[in-house]
């Protein structure tokens, strides 16, 4: 049995609840993605085209600091990375997440929650970042998946 990492970024605290779940339901260890600088609600507005999420999303090349870089991602086989889709993509704050460590050899598992959109892009433009790792897209966890539900998910990698 590998040792599991749930790793999330959370915006408004729905991808914490499914990402605390899905730890508990996988015998996960938990990690938050959380950075340097909280973001507001004005800077989550997307329909404002200066909002900084939307600065960020518009700049493949940004990279939200970090609050901390004190995940032991050594210590673990399987990470799975929880986000809120943005412009149908991983915000660039995964990005920053994922260059910050290194995870040669790592499978990476993505799970999302999104308010509409699935998961576009979002293998493609973390690949970069992780070069050397194994990134799978997971599922979208929206709603309250039951335990049941996100063990399966869990025990699928």
């Amino acid at each position: 049995m590998s040792k599991k990492l749930v790793a999330y970024f959370s915006a408004s605290g729905t991808t914490a609840n499914v990402a605390k779940n899905l730890a508990k339901a996988a015998g996960a260890d938990l990690y938050e993605i959380r950075p340097a600088v909280a973001y507001t609600k004005a800077d989550l507005n997307w329909m404002d085209k200066s909002s900084r999420s939307s600065v960020e999303m518009r700049d493949k090349s940004s990279r939200p600091a970090l609050a901390d870089n004190g995940a032991d991602i050594a210590a673990y086989d399987t990470i799975f990375v929880g986000f809120p889709i943005w412009w149908y993509v991983a915000p660039t704050i995964i990005n920053s997440f994922l260059e910050a460590y290194d995870f040669s050899g790592k499978k990476i598992v993505l799970f999302a929650t999104s308010g509409g959109s699935g998961f576009g892009k979002a293998v493609e433009s973390l690949q970069v970042s992780a070069p050397n790792a194994t990134i799978v897209e997971g599922a979208l966890l929206n709603g309250r998946p039951n335990e049941a539900k996100l063990r399966a998910f869990a025990e699928k990698y």
